[in-house]
């Protein structure tokens, strides 16, 4: 386990799309290393896409206290359409890329949590 990982692990409120972020990040790696990586190229781009959607909603999130309730929201959604998108992406290449399955199962996991925090009432400021 990565210090950084170990960190984000331990935090007394670790962002919930820390498993998706390193998840997207390394199926891209992945990707990039297949003896043909041009046919994963637009994976690769929403992976990467995924994992700073993700890492931005994170930073947010990660703030504890007040904070706008908007802003919150269309962060959550803006996570939650890029890790569809991702999902739909990895989902085609997941019977021949483990690692595209595995990202696929991360994003899933990140788009219900996003959805589950949408749904929760909003904090008084």
């Amino acid at each position: 386990m990565s210090l950084i990982e170990t960190m984000l692990r331990t935090h007394p409120h670790p962002p919930a799309q820390f498993e998706t972020l390193q998840s997207a990040i390394v199926a891209a790696d992945a990707c990039l290393a297949e003896a043909a990586p041009e046919e994963l190229r637009n994976c690769i781009r929403i992976d990467l896409d995924c994992a700073d959607v993700c890492l931005a909603t994170g930073s947010l999130l990660s703030r504890i206290g007040a904070g706008n309730v908007e802003l919150r929201q269309a962060q959550l959604r803006a996570c939650l359409l890029a890790c569809q998108l991702c999902e739909t992406e990895c989902m085609h290449h997941a019977k021949r890329h483990e690692h595209c399955r595995i990202c696929a199962q991360a994003c899933r996991s990140c788009h219900e949590a996003c959805a589950r925090l949408l749904e929760a009432p909003p904090r008084a400021h």
